[in-house]
């Protein structure tokens, strides 16, 4: 009980965290329309980085076992995240006011409001079918579109890193070892489209789990 309590209160935090931060968008492109994509980072970025840095913690309760959800996958997903906004977006301001930027935290963050929602439920053991479906099938959409605006991301990034040499290390004589980083961010792309066909199957496997014909009826009861 005391375990499940604390899986509650995470998952409010994080529906809240990302509640606001989807509202504050669309309530900013409403009234700004094109002019508000611009500062989207500068508006939203830190309750983002927040939810962000909390959700390690996914990983941790995994390895302890209070959360029964595979490792691997949801691993992937929290570090792909934290590579995209910290290291790439977080280090680079001209990046900050790409379009690219704004729908990256739309993609991630409609896929969250709806993902903690559920999760609250179920702790509760209320299992909505729409909501479930919702859940389970809208994720197999839009996660390959996040990946390709976190693919873009890196790209637009990678000039800005060559200019400016962010992370790239020289170390000097006798070590004669350098980091390009802009080579390591060109290297990190095909291992994130690569992650994502695994996620991909992941998900289906959710969805099946979750949605399948005698879990329904099971739920419905």
């Amino acid at each position: 009980f005391t375990m499940n309590m604390y899986l509650f209160v995470y998952d409010l935090m994080q529906f809240c965290g990302h509640s606001w931060i989807f509202t504050n968008m669309m309530i900013r492109f409403m009234t700004f329309g094109k002019d508000s994509l611009a500062d989207t980072f500068y508006s939203i970025g830190l309750v983002m980085r927040l939810c962000q840095l909390l959700s390690v913690l996914e990983i941790l309760h995994i390895l302890v076992g209070i959360d029964k959800s595979r490792l691997l996958p949801r691993f992937l997903q929290i570090t792909e995240r934290i590579i995209v906004l910290f290291v790439v977006i977080n280090s680079q301001e001209e990046v900050q006011g790409k379009y690219v930027v704004c729908v990256l935290f739309f993609l991630w963050n409609l896929l969250d409001v709806i993902r903690y929602t559920y999760n609250m439920l179920a702790r509760m053991g209320i299992y909505y079918l729409p909501l479930t479906w919702l859940n389970f099938s809208l994720c197999i959409l839009l996660y390959p579109l996040s990946v390709l605006a976190k693919g873009f991301a890196i790209c637009v990034s990678l000039p800005y890193f060559e200019s400016f040499g962010t992370y790239s290390i020289k170390l000097p004589f006798p070590f004669a070892f350098s980091i390009y980083f802009p080579y390591v961010l060109k290297m990190y792309l095909p291992v994130l489209f690569i992650g994502m066909c695994f996620i991909i199957q992941n998900l289906f496997y959710e969805r099946k789990a979750h949605l399948g014909t005698g879990n329904i009826k099971n739920k419905r009861s």
